[in-house]
């Protein structure tokens, strides 16, 4: 979601960034969200650094930044990309309401 906020900064994900970070609502990004950022721009997209660059300048502000707690909470088996678990137990662990991710239909498992 972030990468494509990022490089088109419209559109569905740059809504709901948008509204994310509109109060009453708060929102948080964890370490671990922007060394991926990072990672997939430098791999993918090298000609196209100051869209990230504009990316972190413009929307850094409005997001908390916390660290990606270490361990493993038992909800991050429901994650088939064991990649994207750490995101996901930051988010529990700042007892936010929902996340907004890449999760692509078929990655979670059911109950």
């Amino acid at each position: 979601m972030l990468v494509s906020v990022a490089r088109f900064g419209a559109g569905t994900p740059a809504l709901a960034l948008a509204k994310a970070t509109t109060p009453p609502n708060q929102a948080f990004v964890c370490d671990q969200n922007l060394v991926e950022l990072s990672q997939t721009f430098n791999r993918k997209f090298p000609h196209k650094l100051y869209l990230l660059q504009d990316f972190i300048v413009d929307t850094l502000p409005q997001l908390e930044v916390v660290r990606t707690p270490a361990g493993q909470l038992d909800e991050e088996t429901k994650i088939r990309d064991t990649d994207d678990r750490p995101i996901l137990r930051a988010a529990i662990m700042q007892e936010q309401d929902w996340e907004a991710a890449g999760i692509r239909r078929g990655q979670m498992t059911a109950d």
